[in-house]
């Protein structure tokens, strides 16, 4: 998963810079494709790999995660 992401974030910087530094009549269309794959392909890839094994549960506010909060600063006081 992370070769797929690592090659489609250099697919998409490489269609940017070649945009930005050649002269060509779709230069503009370069630079926004490679937008385009950062920001639909790259971004949502690298979010779904990252976040695939974690419990969501762990990261809300919950009363029982605040809970637990208090209860570790209350520990770390003493």
């Amino acid at each position: 998963m992370k070769y797929i992401i690592l090659t489609a974030l250099l697919a998409s910087l490489g269609s940017i810079l070649c945009g930005y530094f050649l002269d060509l009549a779709y230069s503009q269309k370069l630079i926004g494709f490679g937008v385009l794959g950062l920001f639909a392909v790259v971004f949502p890839l690298f979010g779904y790999h990252r976040w695939k094994d974690k419990n969501i549960k762990d990261y809300m506010l919950t009363q029982e995660n605040l809970d637990k909060m208090r209860d570790n600063q209350k520990r770390e006081k003493q």
